[in-house]
């Protein structure tokens, strides 16, 4: 089985607290009182007290359109993804040039080549390299990443293997958006990236976790749930209040089924790594899963740090698990656009 060498998180150097971006916020998209109070009404109710962009606020006020906006995206994401990269081989005790396989996912900006190229080249990756850009799993791709690099690590046990993820939000700002999906997403999302290193079962380096088995479900009747509308003005949220009610009704019958296919159920689960993927989200999977009281603690912890990271959260939230006893089982779990579920069960060895 493919294990986890190493979770590398990183955050951007602009660390704002949700009140300071709250102010900004309402001074560019409220044009009354009313809509005012219904931001600092919404960006209160997220549970988000901090957050860490890549540029000071005052700047977003200059994005005028996407082409800006991407070419900012290009210019910020990189040293971030380097960051976290270096941070990750450091930690595994791994060369760059020993890294076989890469995945690299964002869904905040877009380019070909992909930017894993640029990042290929600063790093000193090998030329032979597997290169596997991501663009649309959105939240879900950071639990999905995982998923897929064991999956190509099952067939290549002798492989070492990278998962990259890169999400700069506050960059898809659209200030004459004044719809509610709008108001909570600038309310919600922060920037960030993170780096995992995987290795195959032969290798000889010792992993703090081994990946034992992955479900991915995709919800009926939910593709516009949640996701993008991409057009001219850029990344226009799509966001409404079915996520909840399809957590509801799909999310335990996925972790069971998975479970049980390991003689395993719901009590048998050490450590709930949950995507932040915002209050009534976590509460949902909370009363999905009959989780007890604190279960899900470090998910809101994350969230109120730093917020909804897309799919780099769920990375910042497994780093935070940090090492367990041999044989502490745990379930990273996300969900994206789709709307689409992936399962990640793990064991710490």
């Amino acid at each position: 089985m493919a294990g986890i060498l190493s979770v590398a998180p990183a955050l951007p150097d602009f660390r704002h607290a949700q009140a300071d971006i709250t102010d900004a916020l309402v001074a560019g998209l409220a044009d009354d009182d009313k809509t005012a109070a219904v931001i600092r009404r919404m960006h209160g109710a997220t549970g988000v007290q901090q957050r860490s962009l890549v540029m000071p606020i005052e700047d977003y006020r200059d994005i005028v359109d996407f082409t800006h906006a991407n070419q900012l995206f290009r210019q910020y994401a990189l040293p971030l993804v380097e960051a976290a990269t270096r941070q990750a081989l450091d930690q595994a005790g791994v060369e760059a040039h020993e890294i076989d396989y890469l995945i690299f996912t964002t869904v905040t900006g877009i380019g070909a080549p992909s930017l894993d190229v640029e990042l290929s080249q600063a790093m000193g990756f090998r030329s032979d390299l597997k290169r596997l850009p991501s663009f649309g799993l959105g939240c879900v791709a950071g639990a999905a990443g995982i998923a897929r690099v064991a999956d190509f690590l099952a067939g290549h046990p002798d492989a070492l293997a990278l998962l990259v993820s890169v999400e700069l939000c506050s960059l898809t700002i659209q200030w004459d958006d004044r719809s509610m999906a709008n108001i909570v997403g600038t309310g919600l999302f922060g920037d960030g990236a993170a780096a995992v290193v995987m290795a195959g079962a032969h290798r000889q380096e010792k992993p703090q976790m081994r990946v034992v088995d992955s479900r991915s479900a995709l919800y009926p009747d939910s593709r516009d749930s949640i996701g993008w509308n991409i057009g001219t003005s850029g990344f226009r949220l799509m966001l409404t209040p079915a996520v909840p009610e399809l957590i509801d009704g799909h999310l335990a019958g996925d972790v069971d089924t998975l479970l049980a296919e390991h003689n395993l159920s719901r009590n048998d689960i050490d450590a709930w790594v949950a995507h932040p993927g915002g209050p009534r989200v976590l509460e949902a999977f909370s009363d999905a899963l009959d989780l007890a009281p604190g279960e899900l603690s470090i998910s809101w912890d994350v969230m109120a740090e730093m917020g909804n990271l897309s799919s780099s959260a769920v990375l910042h939230v497994l780093a935070r698990h940090g090492e367990y006893p041999a044989g502490h089982r745990g379930l990273i779990f996300a969900l994206g656009p789709g709307v689409s579920v992936e399962l990640v069960l793990v064991e710490w060895l």
